[in-house]
């Protein structure tokens, strides 16, 4: 009973994790360039059970089978299938079709500078032409910080990148891909950085000027997993509450007796 108690109390904190991470998705649905997490559990090794002490066999120990301790939290992971696309029609938006990501100049409120990765393409240009994200970090090109004229009337940047300012090239924004994105840590909530291990592979990706990638979260999808994972920890909350009434009953009327 104490261990039903136990593999149940798994159970709960198992799927409290996952709705953690279903919560944080829908709280991103409408973010641009958002990849979609998930959560694996798995099992804790079983041990070997047997009985001690009993005298209805010839000796002491006497294996009855496997025991299971219950569940626990795995890893989460992060699904980089490409999201939808949005129209805005703005000069610097720029969506990515395929692998690869934005490289961006990252300031940390310390002052340290550092290269983050997004697939995040809402830019905009300062007063000094130069082209940053939404947060002020620069984008950056294959010549570093791009800086486009503040005069120039008319801006195209092509699909592999090229900046043209009427008509004038100006730089290439660089586009970065990975080996295995499993090198890739999340930094915030829309960035990534890269952690011993990564490979920097030449990116084969489209840019398409005048559109945004969205989130590739499935709203409907993630409310039904949001709806049976509650299901879930209600099961096991019953679980607790019905060993909890067995071992008041052993105690305060068993052990009456």
């Amino acid at each position: 009973m104490v261990r039903g108690l136990y593999t149940a109390y798994t159970g709960m904190v198992n799927q409290q994790k996952r709705l953690d991470t279903i919560t944080n998705n829908l709280a991103n649905a409408s973010t641009v360039g958002y990849k979609r997490e998930g959560a694996t559990s798995k099992a804790f090794s079983e041990y070997l059970t047997v009985k001690v002490n009993d005298q209805t066999v010839g000796y002491i120990t006497q294996p009855i089978g496997n025991m299971s301790l219950g569940v626990k939290i795995g890893e989460n992971y992060t699904d980089y299938t490409q999201g939808s696309y949005k129209s805005t029609e703005n000069t610097y938006d720029l969506a990515i079709e395929g692998n690869g990501f934005f490289a961006i100049s990252f300031t940390n409120k310390n002052g340290e500078q550092s290269i983050k990765y997004t697939r995040d393409g809402e830019f905009t240009t300062d007063i000094e032409g130069a082209l940053r994200t939404k947060d002020g970090d620069y984008v950056q090109g294959e010549g570093g910080d791009i800086y486009i004229p503040t005069d120039a009337i008319d801006v195209a940047i092509t699909t592999t990148g090229e900046i043209y300012a009427d008509g004038e090239y100006i730089d290439t924004v660089s586009i970065v891909d990975f080996e295995d994105y499993n090198y890739l840590k999340k930094y915030g909530e829309n960035m990534y950085e890269p952690v011993d291990g990564a490979i920097e592979t030449e990116s084969t990706a489209l840019l398409h000027q005048g559109y945004l990638e969205m989130s590739n979260i499935n709203v409907i999808n993630e409310m039904v997993e949001m709806i049976t994972i509650s299901r879930a920890y209600e099961t096991n909350q019953k679980a607790i509450q019905t060993a909890d009434e067995m071992i008041e009953k052993a105690v305060n009327e068993v052990g009456r007796v």
